[in-house]
């Protein structure tokens, strides 16, 4: 086996996906616990105690006890390299969750015990089965009174049209929570409050007396039959379909007691898949190809607020990256040194000589690269897969309440439009800046950013518009404009069209059947 290949093997790229609240970064801290990157967990809600999620970066976040960008963390567990994605969960910051989504190999997806599946989980789970990602599930909060846990497979199985393993089981729940048996170690982990865990061999059917010392008798005849009735009527394990995200494994925990989470990511590493081919304009790129090759995912602004830096996420797919490398990007042809890379944890960073495929490093962007850009180190020209893009369902005009610092908002609004978190319009000809967006979370967002990183203060003006559709700029007529068309131009001068609502949109495609709306710009439309 070559280096390169025993890199690539051990190489883990996982996003963690939930609803709002479900514990997904708490169960990112407990990882990072787990893998010595950080001394003490910090809680997502931490106002009270001062502590904050080592995922949860931005102060707006310290300030919410919410995430609302991926972060990126990375560190070594027993021979592995892991790189872990920790998305936002709630809805209005979704465009940046799939797109994150589209730079991993597996997901965890984290599920309240309490409430089971909720609307977020399912559209984030969707994307993963579009992109056939191995999917395992850890069902937490095990420590509260929830749902009983074959209600909560059948959940999985029915909502989620995904066949399930159980490959933990919970003994009582609650206050009276004993613990999980582990079907594949064939052993007991017993919940001990914040003590660490004790591990019992059992092999499902004889009581032992060290058994009866842990774990309330009046559960265990309980456990033997639910055990029996798994292995009777229950889904078999199969390796391949967790591989081809056909069969999900489960687990049962809790994140903030850190109970589970290490049977779960000791499970996790046999189960998911090293990083796997992508997708381009030239075919299949494989991973053990030699030249460099990856793209660009996320970019984001102020990391540093000291230095006003921005970074460019990228996701290496082939070759092996190396700092000081020259790199070509297609979409402009340019060439460019790359002499500042580094890795994360979180917004922390360290400086690395060496990426091999399936790692994320950060890169210096003085403004030269777009999120979907590909980057590659060799003489050969493609272009991966195109990114997902949702038209924004929210509309605001913007505009700087000091004249005097104008400059300062002029710099702010492009950086964190180019993130790709809103995005911006013009009017043709009084130039008014309208910002678009998914959800209202993300407007509160950019003012707060816009006030603390830039010093500048916003006045946004609420518009009654919520449909965005791009059109080739030769079809627009004056006769098709009103108060409740609008004609406004992206960041990049194609024409767009606002509408009102739905029923305004309908009645303007009945009126010009023959007009050309799309929900992104379209490349091809420029040559037709």
């Amino acid at each position: 086996m070559s280096i390169q290949q025993e890199q690539v093997e051990s190489r883990r790229t996982f996003a963690i996906i939930s609803h709002p609240d479900a514990g997904k970064t708490t169960l990112t801290e407990k990882l990072l616990l787990l893998g010595g990157m950080i001394r003490s967990a910090g809680t997502v809600k931490g106002k009270k105690s001062g502590k904050f999620a080592t995922s949860d970066w931005m102060e707006i976040e310290k300030q919410r006890g919410i995430s609302v960008t991926s972060s990126v963390m990375q560190f070594s567990y027993r021979d592995h390299f892991i790189n872990i994605l920790d998305t936002p969960g709630h809805e209005d910051f979704s465009e940046d969750t799939y797109r994150t989504l589209t730079a991993v190999d597996s997901a965890v997806m984290v599920i309240d015990g309490t409430k089971g599946i909720e609307a977020q989980t399912l559209k984030l789970f969707k994307v993963c089965r579009m992109r056939g990602i191995p999917i395992l599930t850890f069902i937490n909060k095990l420590d509260r009174e929830g749902k009983d846990p074959l209600e909560l497979l059948e959940e999985i199985e029915e909502v989620l049209e995904i066949e399930s393993y159980p490959a933990t089981w919970p003994i009582g729940m609650g206050k009276a929570f004993q613990g999980t048996y582990d079907r594949f170690t064939k052993q007991v982990e017993v919940y001990r409050g914040n003590e660490e865990s004790v591990f019992i061999p059992f092999d499902g059917k004889t009581v032992t007396k060290e058994l009866e010392e842990h774990v309330r008798s009046e559960y265990i005849p309980g456990l033997i039959d639910e055990i029996s009735l798994l292995e009777e009527a229950g889904n078999e394990f199969d390796l391949e379909k967790v591989k081809r995200g056909e069969l999900t494994p489960v687990f049962f925990g809790s994140a903030i007691a850190n109970f589970g989470v290490q049977s779960f990511f000791n499970s996790f590493l046999p189960l998911t898949l090293p990083p796997q081919p992508r997708h381009a304009s030239k075919g299949e790129v494989s991973p053990l190809d030699d030249g460099f090759s990856g793209f660009i995912f996320k970019i984001q602004a102020n990391m540093n607020p000291a230095h006003r830096d921005r970074i460019a996420f990228v996701r290496v797919c082939s070759g092996v990256f190396e700092r000081g490398m020259t790199v070509t990007l297609p979409r402009t042809g340019r060439s460019m040194k790359l002499a500042q890379s580094h890795q994360f944890l979180a917004s922390s960073r360290e400086t690395v000589d060496k990426a091999f495929p399936g790692d994320i490093i950060g890169i210096y962007d003085s403004g030269n690269y777009q999120i979907g850009d590909t980057i590659i180190g060799g003489s050969e020209t493609f272009e991966f897969d195109e990114l997902p893009k949702f038209p924004p369902e929210m509309f605001r005009k913007v505009r700087v309440k000091n004249a005097m610092k104008h400059k300062h908002f002029e710099k702010g609004l492009t950086q964190l439009v180019q993130e790709g978190a809103v995005q911006l319009y013009k009017t043709p000809f009084f130039q008014d800046y309208i910002l678009g967006a998914v959800g209202e979370l993300q407007f509160q967002v950019f003012e707060h950013r816009m006030k603390g990183e830039y010093g500048v203060d916003l006045e946004f003006q609420y518009m009654n518009h919520h449909i965005a559709r791009w059109i080739p700029k030769e079809q627009i007529q004056d006769r098709m404009l009103d108060s409740r068309v609008l004609h406004v131009l992206d960041r990049d001068g194609h024409s767009v069209l606002l509408f009102e609502n739905d029923f305004v949109f309908r009645l303007f495609q009945d009126k010009y059947p023959d007009v050309t709306l799309t929900t992104s710009f379209e490349k091809k439309k420029e040559s037709e």
